[in-house]
């Protein structure tokens, strides 16, 4: 049967395809080791699970507005003003099924043929697909020779008279870095003078290492906050990805017609998922650092074992539970990322997301959301097949 050539265009995620293969060779007795995996090892909060329950038992198993509960909504906003110091209100949020979603529905609202939209390689695998499904040209900009971190004057390069947004995600998956303050701050007069819309996907602002701080470029003035979207979700911060609890926050006339688009493909994100997402926002929040802290311990342990590794070189990571070595030191006996991945996984039993996915075929991910023991023995077998 024939496929339409949008879909027909659109690759498979390769981290999604990672984290199947490992299940698929672990159900066959194999002793995998997997570093591929874009969520936290930790259990949801118990809080938050109670609270999920407890709603199938009230019955809130209905339909909700479409666009998120009004409870969680005015939560989002609390939330907000919180972390940002921005004064929103329930009309300028949409609850999606996941922040993969709401990033869909935003693309597919702002963007279409004919834009070109900047996007900082290395990039999340889903960014520049979901760009071309709009009709829109990612326009991919390399910060590898910038210490992975986007400059002023890679997006004043980039520029061009169709040029419509730009995607900032800082901390980044999959490299882990910040982008300088200063630099967002002059990528925003940028935004400003060429009428640029801005992206914020701030989905690991809560996961920071030393003494890294998170910075908004909608915090920078009223001006740059009408022109910036910010996205975030419950996946990362309260290890949610299997509920699909994701929000943007924006301009009350985009939300509303991402609201329209919404109403015509999910509808509401899950009702009793809502509910626990309302918990994460309100309860406690003590258990954030608490696993920020475990994060951090092996973020140290993981570059510590990577820089024993002969061939690779590796930027320690600033946020996010990723780590994005170099392996130049590999390419000429294996040409790029995809054979040597293959390779780990073959002999090593060692599963690691190589990095052309990410826009940078010299390198690979991997993700600390997983134990110690698994940091220690994954990166002692690696060293041990490439010596």
């Amino acid at each position: 049967m024939k496929i339409s050539k949008v879909v027909s265009n659109i690759p498979a995620s390769p981290t999604l395809f990672i984290t199947a293969k490992v299940q698929e060779l672990r159900s066959q007795g194999k002793d995998i080791i997997g570093f591929g995996a874009g969520e936290p090892d930790f259990d949801t909060p118990v809080n938050i699970k109670i609270s999920a329950i407890e709603a199938i038992k009230d019955g809130k198993t209905k339909y909700t507005p479409v666009g998120g509960s009004p409870k969680l909504k005015e939560a989002v906003c609390a939330n907000i003003f919180s972390d940002y110091g921005l004064g929103v209100t329930p009309e300028n949020v949409i609850v999606s099924c996941g922040a993969k979603h709401s990033l869909y529905n935003l693309f597919l609202t702002l963007f279409e043929a004919g834009d070109e939209v900047l996007c900082p390689s290395p990039y999340w695998v889903s960014y520049p697909p979901m760009i071309e499904i709009t009709g829109a040209a990612p326009v991919i900009i390399d910060t590898r020779q910038t210490g992975m971190k986007l400059t002023a004057d890679h997006v004043k390069a980039a520029i061009t008279k169709r040029t419509r947004g730009i995607v900032i995600n800082s901390p980044s998956n999959p490299t882990g870095m910040i982008i300088d303050r200063s630099e967002l701050e002059k990528i925003a007069e940028l935004c400003l003078e060429h009428d640029i819309i801005i992206i914020s996907d701030d989905i690991y602002m809560k996961i920071l290492f030393g003494d890294a701080r998170f910075f908004s470029m909608a915090t920078i003035s009223p001006e740059v906050a009408a022109k910036t979207f910010i996205i975030n979700g419950s996946s990362k911060t309260y290890a949610m990805t299997g509920w699909r609890i994701g929000y943007c926050i924006g301009d009350r006339d985009v939300i509303k017609a991402m609201t329209r688009l919404q109403s015509q493909s999910t509808s509401n994100p899950t009702s009793f998922a809502q509910e626990g997402a309302l918990t994460s926002l309100t309860a406690d929040q003590s258990i954030v650092e608490e696993r920020r802290k475990i994060f951090e311990t092996r973020k140290d342990l993981i570059v510590s074992k990577i820089r024993e590794i002969p061939g690779f070189d590796i930027i320690p990571p600033q946020g996010s539970f990723y780590t994005f070595p170099s392996i130049k030191g590999h390419l000429e006996r294996f040409g790029g990322a995809n054979s040597l991945a293959e390779y780990l996984l073959e002999k090593a039993l060692v599963a690691v997301v190589p990095g052309e996915g990410f826009g940078a075929d010299d390198h690979i991910r991997l993700s600390f959301a997983t134990s110690e023991k698994n940091i220690i023995e994954g990166l002692a077998r690696i060293k041990k097949v490439l010596s």
